[in-house]
């Protein structure tokens, strides 16, 4: 839970989400990923138009702490990757959790 009186009272996870959304709290969040999504958007036209060669899911950013060596480039990509998917199902069972038991997360 995040500190503050503000936050105490709300009863589940779903609920802080809506709670988060009325405050006007989420609004820079849907910003930043709106600025993210046009980026993506713009680098798929270059790409369709042949100006900009990359690799899929390459945004051009954070190559320089990628490995020299292509082997173990190839390593990290696939870690990174993995690691993402990973992320992404552990949060889809927190939500489903939080929906399904109407309790706040952690469940315990």
């Amino acid at each position: 839970r995040f500190p503050g009186d503000k936050f105490q009272a709300v009863a589940n996870s779903l609920e802080a989400h809506d709670k988060m959304v009325e405050a006007g709290y989420m609004l820079p969040f849907l910003g930043a990923i709106g600025t993210f999504e046009l980026y993506s958007l713009w680098l798929l036209f270059k790409g369709w138009e042949q100006e900009v060669n990359r690799d899929a899911g390459d945004f051009f950013l954070g190559k320089q702490f990628l490995p020299k060596e292509p082997e173990k480039e190839k390593d990290m990509r696939l870690k990174e990757l993995e690691n993402g998917r990973l992320a992404m199902f552990a949060f889809s069972g927190i939500v489903t959790q939080a929906a399904i038991t109407g309790k706040t997360w952690p469940f315990f």
